[in-house]
Parts: C-alpha cells; structure tokens; sequence
C-alpha cells in the first residue's frame, strides 16, 4: 500500500488543515464584503472546452481521459471555461455586473517545484458586464484587502500592474510591427528570468531589427505612473491608450490603497485573450512566486460562450499564498481545541456527562468527554491535551444539590453552577466563532 500521496498532491492533516481551512474562510469574507456570490462547476469537463481556449497543445498538462462513455474529458485545470459556460447559458437573465467567485481544486499535470503543485486551490473572482476602468480597480482593490485581511501590509505585499492598450502604443510607437507584437510580448514577459542577449536574439528571429529591440527593453524599464505618463506623451495615440490605466490608478487612491500598487509594464500575463489592465501581486522581497494574477479580458466570454460581455479576474492560489503565510507568522494556531470537556466522577454520573454534553453542543459549544470511565484526573489530562477553555466535572454530592463544578482551566479557577444554569452561562461567557 502506498505510503505517501502522489507527487504534486497534498495531504491535509488536521493541523495543516486548519491553515487551509483560514485561507478558505478570508477569501469568502472578503469576496462577501465587495459583493460577489459563490459559484461552483463539475471538476470533471469535456476535454474540447480547454483545447477550445488553449489550443490542442494543453493537452499534455492535462489529467483526461477516455471516460466509460467514450467522451474525452479532463479535470478541471482552470475555472474561466467553466465560467464563460455558465455565464452563457443564463446571459440573459444575469443581472449586471456579475460579482461571482469560486473556490476550485484545480489539477495540471506539470513539473511540481516550491510554490506550483499538480494541484491547488485557488479563488477566482471575475467581474462581468462591467467595461470601465473601475472595474478593474474594484477587482485589484479586491486582491489587496484578501491580502490586508490575512494581517499583510504594503511592506509585505505588492501588486504590479500594467496594460496591455498601453504596451501596445508603446511598441508600435518604438518599431515594432502589428506582426511582431506576440514576439515582443514574449520577450518583456521572459525579461525578469532570461538575459538581455537570449532575448535579443528571440526578437531577431521575430523579425524585430536591434534599433526597435532597444525599444522593446527600453518600454519594459518604464516603472511609476509619472515616467509612464512621459513615455506615453512621445508616441502616436499614446495619451488615449493610458487613460483608463490612469482612471484605474486613481480610483486605487481614492480607496487609500495605492501604496500597494507598482506600475510596472514587465508585467504582461502570457495569456494572450488579455485585452487591458493585467496585474500580479508578489510578496515584497520577490523570494515567491507570483501569489495572484489577472486582468481585462473582454473578448474571451464571447469566443468560448458566444455571449459578448466585457470581462476580467484575476486567480489567487493556496500554495504561494501559505508559504507567505507561514513565512510570517501569520498562520492560525495548529492545537485543535474545544470549548467545554464534561468530565465525571463515577460511573453513576456518566448519563448526566452524556446529558449536559449533548445540550451544550446543541447550544453551539464545542464538546467533548471521555469516552470509557476514568479517573478524574486523566480525564482533566485529556481536557489539557485538547486545549480545552472550560472543564464541568459532574459528581454526586454537586447533582444532590442541584449544581456541576465549572472549572476555568486558564485561570485555573473553578466556581460551582446550578445545572439549570450551566448552558447558558456558558454560551455567554464562550466566543464560539471559528478561530477563537
């Protein structure tokens, strides 16, 4: 029998999934607080809906297969299929914008490395029916507050934002052809990981000559809205290309969380359906990958689900994301704990643990006893072990006179309590939200 689970997979044991369990629950808060409604998909799809976006070539990062009904088909490896398939069959009766988010596993058959497993968890969030460049700062504000929410701040976090309407009057205002624009994307996108020479010569074999190369490095290098602003002015439709970025930017400001954000034009998305705005968010000291991404992509709905919204998201991973976490100090305690251990003195006590036990949990009360009779003290050991606030022992003498000992086992103090009262006295007096 296999010992460990397959490479690239993940077990969850109950402490690390606590850690996944937090991730889970701010994502969901926080996507609530702006508005977006929860959605889900089958993790199984037909195998055409992503060689449909991606071409036959994805195939072999793929998990599919033949299935018993001879249709070829794949887990899931991304969400937007899924969602421009659902978005089409209910278009018309969706009301816009469309705030949706989902929480998917997601599975790619790639080479496993710190930071990208063969699967994960990710939350999307895609905003529909919105073409303003608002949107695009409600969707990057969105990613930021995800990352204020988990504890981390702009020394921690940032978000590098560029536009692809803007690196495109950019090169072409540089020499670079309409033709040579895939080659010159793929050259800015790769500049962060290859050197300046390799990259040279990519753009040669492009078609791209040395004087629009020099340009093609010299766009990439422009970081900050101010000298972004200056290149622009110096090429042909330069200052309508970078008006809805600056719209973007400014709205940012306006909700007091530019600090957090880099112009930075590097960032290109190698995905080509992107049409505007793209961004990534790094942790600060770049020792991690990328923990999000996304962007405009306004022609994508129509090409996978024939309905013509304008469109964007952005998709945001555990993995990255719980390295950070942890690397920070900022992961929940992994001790399991309970609210109220019932613990009994002799055996004639046992139906009255049992009792209480089962009325505080339905009073909400994480509970828990001993299950076979012991002596009192292992059962406090127990109640130790589980990290338990309150211990009720329950005797004789205390049920004679109406009452259960309340043992406060952080204080440790303890008080006697009519047993009438105990349930609510307890729920008062225990926060029960998760994590507490």
């Amino acid at each position: 029998m296999p010992s460990q689970a397959l490479p690239g997979f993940r077990d969850f044991y109950p402490d690390e999934f606590l850690l996944r369990a937090h991730i889970f629950r701010v994502w969901r808060e926080v996507a609530a607080r702006y508005g977006f409604e929860e959605y889900d998909g089958p993790p199984l799809e037909p195998l055409e809906l992503y060689t449909a976006k991606s071409g036959p070539e994805i195939a072999g990062q793929l998990y599919g297969f033949v299935d018993k009904g001879g249709r070829e088909v794949s887990l899931r490896p991304e969400m937007t299929p899924t969602l421009a398939r659902m978005v089409a069959a209910r278009a018309n009766g969706l009301r816009k914008p469309i705030r949706w988010f989902s929480v998917p596993q997601l599975f790619r058959y790639e080479r496993h490395q710190r930071g990208r497993l063969r699967e994960h968890f990710q939350l999307n969030c895609d905003l529909i029916g919105e073409p303003g460049p608002e949107g695009d700062a409600e969707l990057i504000a969105l990613a930021v507050d995800i990352m204020r929410a988990f504890g981390l701040t702009e020394r921690d976090v940032r978000v590098r934002v560029s536009d692809r309407r803007v690196l495109n009057a950019l090169l072409l205002g540089g020499g670079v052809t309409e033709a040579q624009l895939p080659a010159a994307y793929a050259a800015v996108d790769k500049l962060e990981r290859s050197r300046r020479e390799e990259l040279t010569a990519q753009l040669a074999a492009g078609g791209i000559d040395a004087a629009a190369a020099d340009g093609v490095f010299e766009t990439a290098a422009i970081r900050g809205a101010p000298a972004l602003a200056a290149a622009l002015e110096g090429v042909p439709g330069g200052a309508e290309a970078g008006a809805p970025l600056r719209r973007t930017l400014a709205a940012l400001d306006a909700m007091g969380l530019g600090g957090f954000v880099d112009v930075d034009l590097t960032i290109v998305r190698g995905l080509a359906y992107y049409t505007g705005t793209v961004f990534e968010l790094f942790d600060a000291s770049r020792t991690l990958r990328a923990i999000c991404g996304g962007g405009r992509y306004d022609n994508l709905l129509l090409s996978l689900g024939g309905v013509d919204l304008p469109a964007l998201g952005f998709g945001m991973g555990d993995v990255v994301l719980g390295e950070l976490l942890k690397e920070r100090g900022l992961v929940p305690s992994g001790t399991a704990s309970i609210d109220v251990f019932v613990a009994a003195i002799t055996g004639d006590d046992v139906p009255h643990v049992l009792a209480l036990a089962h009325e505080l949990r339905d009073a909400g009360l994480r509970t828990e006893y001993a299950l076979n009779l012991q002596a009192v003290g292992k059962q406090l050991k127990l109640a130790d072990a589980r990290n338990a606030r309150i211990a009720v022992v329950i005797g004789p003498d205390d049920r004679a006179r109406g009452e259960v000992m309340v043992k406060d086992l952080a204080a440790k103090q303890q008080r006697a309590v009519p047993r009438a009262a105990v349930v609510a006295e307890l729920q008062t007096g225990i926060d029960t939200r998760p994590g507490t």
